[in-house]
């Protein structure tokens, strides 16, 4: 993937930069008083970082020479000026403090520091995604409006609103959330933070006006914060205005906790358009190389489970640590744990996310420890090193970006997995014991008869390989600690597609196809049984037009000029249209225990009919209470739709409404409400 493919990701290493601790390249635009720490002393002031620090190691190869290919960096739109009543005086360093979605952090930068960092991160063939929190503006008080800035909202300079005495319901007012449920996670705030209503249209087109104003400065991804605490329909068509407008790779935070499991994780990441951080690839991993607590069977079944549950298991952003987590390396700890962390990160499933300062073995518990300034840039240290050896065979292997997993040879100790596509083979070696070495017998691999040696070049130890026939590999010795890296390339037979982007998409709009082995001359392209436009063919990627299609799920598959029909790819989302966020509600829906009510109806964004595909089930305990239910939908803008509301048990026992369908028209732009009466 290059800076011209925006929509995929899968052979890039992204590097999270938390922007005010990473580098301060222009001291003129630091703050004064009380936001600002000049020695980072005090970790919850601004330090001083910048864009034109970015810039400045952009331009002296640290980025370029680790092998990195993208940048994540905090949220760059302007946040409030003053600080928290707290014992520190926290201040807004982070970004995630909005005041202004249309107007830079002066402490980052202006717009036009802003472009400089997008075109030189661009000239070294490196991404830039950027933070985006759509969900809050900052600390608020109902009651003392003088607390903090009162969560205002300015556009361009101008005040849309605050949150006390709020008479333009810009924000819900229904308290701090417990997370009890979904449900009170959306609607109440998150801590004091001002808690947008995504259903005021005034919100709705002022965050999609914003994030198409950072789209048109030329962002190649968005990291979309806390999107567990957003309605999912509204975000179904943020991610439709973004696909329809400047469609680029975006991903989710959706925090899981350690073995936490959430089937509401998966169908999130899996119809709403959007990835998500891999909570539980991270969780799982630090479980097995930082804390003991499980081991390469707990490892290994979480990616099997994992690439079964997520459609599109690619395009997950894995990492080790983050600003909201412990860093992976911590005082007293072996090197050697980060150093097999990110060995495997790096050649597993999904785009591997390094947090600032890991390839410098940076260390903090809790925030903001975690999130100190970075000191050393230093070259030469082995995970620097690893990265860089790791993120280069992810650029030259495509099994890295689009294989498969399958486990080799397991114990509680060693992990050796196999990742293919087509021809491309990586064979992975892990033993993660201080002190047991295992003698490996009757290993079999997909790499074909030969020698090879160790893509990490013995960094973590690793010895030469010996492969006969039919994938046999001689017996060798695998030491405490080693990890070796052991990859082939071959030329697939037939096409063979690895990722497609964005897998949302209206008739009309271009998707990417990627992959390799569509030959030279223009084929193609079919999405379900529609024949789709090609707009640009090469070997290992296509450019093509969804077809007008009856809004669904379908696959996508690719034939050879020459007649060869690759694997089908999917499932690719096809909208019914420009989408809507509706707020159906309905009363006097009384249930029995276990049943909840759904919404079902003649579009595909609401089932196409099939008690199965229902959306829900609907809330009841915050915006209405029971027996009335809500639930905001994302449906074709400006349609007729009909629906009915159903009740639906565990055990898929349906009860359907009686009457007539309901009948509603959808806004031609922006959010709607429909309030029906539950039809007994």
């Amino acid at each position: 993937a290059s800076t011209d493919n925006k929509v995929n990701y899968s052979n890039d290493v992204i590097y999270q930069i938390m922007t005010d601790r990473f580098s301060d390249g222009n001291a003129n635009n630091n703050p004064t008083g009380s936001l600002f720490s000049a020695d980072c002393s005090n970790l919850r002031k601004y330090c001083g970082g910048d864009w034109q620090g970015i810039i400045n190691k952009l331009n002296d190869g640290y980025f370029t020479d680790m092998g990195i290919t993208a940048l994540w960096i905090s949220q760059p739109v302007e946040n409030v000026y003053s600080v928290l009543n707290d014992t520190a005086g926290t201040a807004s360093y982070h970004g995630y403090w909005a005041r202004d979605f249309k107007k830079t952090n002066p402490f980052f930068g202006t717009m036009q520091e802003f472009q400089t960092l997008i075109n030189t991160a661009h000239q070294k063939g490196i991404k830039v995604i950027i933070d985006f929190a759509p969900n809050h503006t900052s600390p608020a008080s109902e009651d003392t409006p003088s607390y903090m800035e009162n969560g205002k909202l300015y556009d361009n300079g101008t005040l849309v609103g605050g949150y006390t005495n709020d008479t333009k319901d810009l924000f819900h007012h229904n308290g701090g959330t417990n997370f009890s449920s979904i449900e009170d996670g959306i609607y109440r705030n998150l801590y004091d933070l001002a808690d947008f209503n995504h259903q005021n249209p005034t919100v709705d087109k002022y965050l999609k006006d914003s994030v198409k104003l950072w789209l048109d400065m030329g962002i190649d991804g968005i990291r979309v914060d806390a999107v567990k605490h957003m309605p999912f329909g509204w975000q179904k068509t943020f991610m439709e205005t973004v696909y329809s407008y400047k469609p680029v790779f975006t991903f989710g935070e959706w925090f899981l906790g350690e073995n936490e499991v959430d089937q509401n994780y998966y169908n999130f990441a899996n119809t709403t358009g959007m990835s998500l951080l891999d909570f539980r690839f991270g969780q799982k991993l630090r479980q097995v190389l930082r804390n003991g607590s499980d081991n390469w069977y707990g490892f290994n079944s979480m990616i099997t489970e994992s690439e079964a549950k997520y459609e599109q298991a690619a395009d997950q952003v894995t990492f080790l640590d983050n600003h909201d987590m412990d860093r992976f390396h911590f005082d007293g700890a072996d090197v050697k744990n980060t150093d097999l962390a990110l060995a495997v990160m790096l050649t597993s499933r999904g785009v591997p996310n390094v947090y600032y300062g890991t390839e410098q073995y940076m260390t903090g518990n809790g925030d903001p420890n975690n999130r100190k300034k970075q000191t050393s840039f230093n070259k030469t240290t082995k995970a620097y090193q690893i990265i860089s050896k790791l993120a280069a065979l992810r650029k030259s292997n495509q099994a890295l970006g689009y294989g498969k997993t399958k486990e080799r040879w397991i114990n509680n100790d060693v992990y050796i997995y196999e990742r293919t596509f087509g021809k491309d083979v990586v064979l992975v070696a892990v033993n993660k014991s201080k002190t047991a070495s295992y003698n490996i017998t009757n290993l079999t691999t997909a790499l074909s008869a030969g020698s090879y040696s160790d893509q990490l070049t013995s960094l973590l130890n690793g010895s030469s390989l010996s492969v006969g026939s039919g994938g046999a590999v001689s017996a060798f010795n695998l030491s405490p600690g080693e990890a070796g890296v052991y990859s082939s390339n071959g030329t697939a037979a037939a096409p063979a597609i690895g990722q497609i982007g964005p897998v949302m998409a209206v008739p009309g709009s271009t998707i990417t196809i990627s992959g390799e082995s569509f030959g030279t001359s223009v084929g193609s392209v079919k999405v379900g049984t529609g024949n789709a436009a090609v707009l640009s063919w090469s070997n290992t990627e296509i450019r093509a037009q969804v077809p007008v299609l009856a809004g669904g799920n379908y696959q996508v598959s690719v034939t050879s000029s020459g007649g060869t029909v690759s694997n089908t790819y999917g499932p690719v989302e096809v909208l019914s249209g420009k989408q809507s966020s509706v707020r159906f509600m309905v009363n006097n829906a009384t249930t029995s225990p276990g049943q909840s009510v759904y919404i079902v109806g003649n579009v595909s964004e609401l089932g196409n009919w099939d008690a199965a595909k229902a959306i829900g089930p609907m809330y009841n305990q915050v915006i209405t209470k029971y027996p009335g239910w809500y639930y905001d939908v994302s449906v074709p803008a400006g349609r007729n739709v009909e629906f009915k509301f159903i009740k639906k048990d565990a055990s898929g026992n349906v009860v359907w409404e009686s009457g007539a369908n309901h009948l509603y028209t959808t806004p031609s732009s922006g959010p709607g409400t429909s309030i029906s009466n539950f039809q007994n």
